[in-house]
């Protein structure tokens, strides 16, 4: 998905370049035809031009980085394997809880590699996680809006 989000920043940009050399192409043969009239509106139109290019590709960046921290899962759900409780414990390592078929697995994760660390003996219960604030102030707000 990260990919595909890139992807179609980078059309987003190529179109933009594009238009940006159009615009300048018509902008010489305008300069041509009257220098005194085109050369502030060319510097106005070079800099929002600019502006606007340094805005789409600062919004594509923002997006693959909130996509990345969200860790938006696969939309294919994969059969008897699921991920019950994870607890991040540094930048890239983590610690989780796998459920495989009726069994519950103690596991580390790495960038390197997944390690088993214990076979649990009691099952954790998946119990409804509690929203973080930030979703619940969100959805209070989304719900507010939606009864005016």
């Amino acid at each position: 998905m990260l990919k595909q989000v890139m992807r179609s920043g980078l059309g987003v940009v190529a179109s933009c370049l594009s238009g940006f050399v159009m615009a300048q192409s018509e902008d010489v043969v305008s300069s041509t035809e009257s220098p005194i009239v085109g050369s502030g509106a060319t510097q106005l139109d070079l800099a929002a031009t600019t502006g606007s290019l340094v805005l789409v590709i600062a919004i594509i960046l923002g997006l693959a980085w909130l996509l990345k921290r969200m860790r938006v899962p696969n939309l294919v759900q994969q059969q008897g394997l699921k991920i019950v409780r994870q607890l991040p414990v540094g930048t890239k390592e983590r610690i989780a809880i796998v459920e495989a078929g009726n069994e519950q697995f103690l596991v580390g994760i790495t960038p390197q590699s997944i390690q088993l660390i214990s076979k649990l003996d009691q099952p954790l219960q998946e119990t409804e996680a509690a929203k973080p604030a930030f979703a619940n102030h969100l959805a209070q707000l989304l719900s507010k809006n939606a009864n005016k």
